[in-house]
């Protein structure tokens, strides 16, 4: 979405526009690492433009709150960069009907809302599993373990359930969390330079960063089982 002009923003808001913190009790509860200096560094990077009173105030409408979903879900859901984000977002506002990288379909904003959590046993009956898997899940630290889980969960479980079926079990993908947690240093190592400064709009620089880098770290690896798995045909 291009950004108003200055004078566009500048205009006295209608009663139903929110205040960060009325965006923030909203948003919060889906997004509980939500702060207003997040809030401000987005519409830095013009992923939202909210109008501004005379007195220079953000007002947001209910069209940015569910702007903001959409851009905190793909980030939390999919780890995506914040460019491309944007340019999903471009594609959604010129009509068209985007997919994420990978061909992934994402919700239009009217479908976005708070995220399901499940008890063990809501987990359990929705990815289709036994209870023996959920707690062998648990055990490899494939799901946490935890009194609800969330659509995560849910998707991982389901994977799961279809790896046994080809013999794999989560015992055989312990390696997975180690490997999860050597690439996390590797991130952090990398933010060292944003986040030692400390204030708020550093760690919300830092934070974009390590998704950047994570989204790459992706790239790399989905690329090497192609070629691993080409190299069974041949």
């Amino acid at each position: 979405m291009a950004p108003r002009s200055a004078a566009a923003r500048a205009v006295s808001p209608a009663p139903d526009l929110l205040t960060i913190g009325q965006v923030l009790a909203r948003l919060k509860p889906e997004f509980p690492d939500l702060s207003s200096s997040k809030l401000r560094f987005l519409e830095e990077r013009e992923l939202v433009t909210p109008v501004r009173t005379q007195s220079g105030y953000r007002k947001f409408s209910s069209a940015d709150v569910d702007r903001l979903r959409i851009v905190l879900g793909l980030q939390r859901d999919h780890y995506l960069p914040l460019k491309v984000i944007k340019d999903y977002l471009a594609d959604l506002d010129a009509g068209r009907e985007p997919t994420l990288p990978g061909g992934g379909d994402v919700p239009r904003p009217s479908m976005l809302g708070r995220e399901r959590r499940y008890s063990r046993d809501e987990l359990q009956r929705a990815a289709g599993a036994s209870p023996m898997l959920v707690g062998d899940a648990v055990s490899a630290s494939l799901i946490p373990a935890s009194d609800s889980y969330g659509e995560d969960s849910v998707g991982v479980l389901k994977a799961l359930v279809e790896l046994q079926r080809s013999g794999i079990e989560p015992r055989h993908l312990r390696t997975f969390r180690s490997t999860a947690e050597r690439e996390v240093g590797l991130i952090e190592s990398a933010l060292m330079p944003v986040s030692r400064r400390g204030d708020a709009t550093s760690r919300a620089k830092a934070l974009e960063l390590a998704r950047e880098i994570a989204g790459h770290l992706e790239v790399i690896r989905s690329s090497l089982i192609r070629a691993a798995i080409g190299r069974l045909d041949s």
